[in-house]
């Protein structure tokens, strides 16, 4: 089915679910509102079901992994290998810290490949290939990151994604990604998305010398002004600046919404897509559920520009990416439908 023929079938949050959600949080044996953000969490959930009592029983973590054209510039401090290394360490199970946070938030983990260097296709079990770009995406200082077309068909893939869990009994997924240099073209989507060119809002990433940092943001500067006169919507952002990894969370985003299951954003990179998710559906962020406050600065820009029900409510000075946040939320979040699902009222006290 074509992408606007998908858009047409995103609905607003069921505001009759949300408001028994409410007068059942207000009846529970507690001060109303007195759980805060829990509470909050499970109403955006009855809203998104249509249910007042819900169960995120089964949690999946989608993880994509991309190269960067754009680490050619110098703008990350790990080598590029790292990209493939981690993700064939994700898929053995080898305790990287996404194996270790999805185990013990009960998650299940599903992995692609979209274009990661030194990764042949069908060399590691646990990785599915997709390889869109063999290499990952192009330098965007010189050239487009990504061709339009192929754009388009990774955001219809990550769409495609959330229709197969969803009808695999998915309640609840989490959005991830790896690939060195991703920080660049999440801070250059951002930037874009909102008009800015504030260098305070371009991040050290995995912890870039000052040396670095300042060709960092020079590369990136001068990279939203060679491509400035098509910067003219998100898929154009994207195929100038962005990354594969960024597109196909771009349509997990919106494929929460069309499919009706929340998305937990994760860091800089996953808001990056969700972002530019809400400007081609705007009412896709209510179907978004932040988890953790990243510390890389272009995610505070975009949360100031995503109207999201909830705010990020774990501040653990995290910036790893992977997903990490998610897995710890999906925690969270089981707490929160919970206490909903099985509280006592005033009535039965």
């Amino acid at each position: 089915m074509k992408l606007e023929n998908l858009l047409e079938k995103i609905r607003p949050l069921d505001s009759h679910a949300m408001s028994q959600a409410q007068i059942l949080q207000n009846n529970l044996i507690k001060p109303a509102g007195s759980l805060g953000t829990l509470e909050q969490i499970a109403i955006q959930i009855s809203g998104i079901t249509g249910h007042v009592k819900n169960s995120v029983s089964r949690k999946l973590l989608i993880l994509f992994g991309s190269d960067h054209g754009i680490y050619d510039e110098g703008v990350s401090s790990a080598p590029q290998i790292f990209t493939a290394k981690l993700m064939r360490a994700y898929a053995l199970g080898q305790n990287a810290a996404i194996n270790i946070l999805v185990k013990n938030s009960n998650s299940e983990l599903q992995i692609f490949d979209l274009g990661v260097k030194n990764l042949p296709e069908n060399s590691c079990e646990n990785i599915i290939s997709r390889k869109f770009m063999p290499n990952g995406s192009n330098n965007f200082a010189k050239s487009r990151a990504i061709p339009l077309e192929i754009v388009h068909d990774v955001i219809d893939f990550g769409i495609s994604q959330v229709c197969d869990a969803k009808s695999r009994g998915v309640k609840i997924i989490g959005t991830g990604e790896v690939g060195m240099g991703n920080t660049s073209s999440a801070a250059a989507c951002i930037l874009a998305a909102t008009n800015s060119r504030d260098e305070k809002f371009i991040g050290r990433g995995a912890g870039l010398s000052d040396e670095k940092f300042a060709v960092k943001k020079s590369v990136i500067l001068n990279a939203l002004k060679f491509h400035e006169e098509n910067l003219r919507d998100p898929f154009e952002i994207i195929s100038c600046v962005g990354g594969l990894d960024i597109a196909a969370m771009t349509g997990v985003f919106l494929g929460g919404a069309i499919f009706r299951i929340p998305i937990v954003i994760d860091g800089v990179i996953s808001i990056s897509a969700a972002l530019l998710a809400s400007k081609i559906a705007p009412e896709s962020v209510n179907f978004m559920i932040p988890s953790h406050v990243s510390q890389e600065p272009a995610f505070e820009l975009a949360i100031q520009n995503l109207a999201l029900k909830i705010s990020p409510f774990l501040n653990l000075q995290m910036r790893l990416g992977e997903g990490s946040g998610c897995a710890i939320a999906f925690q969270v979040i089981d707490q929160a439908l919970a206490i909903i699902n099985n509280m006592q009222t005033f009535q039965s006290f």
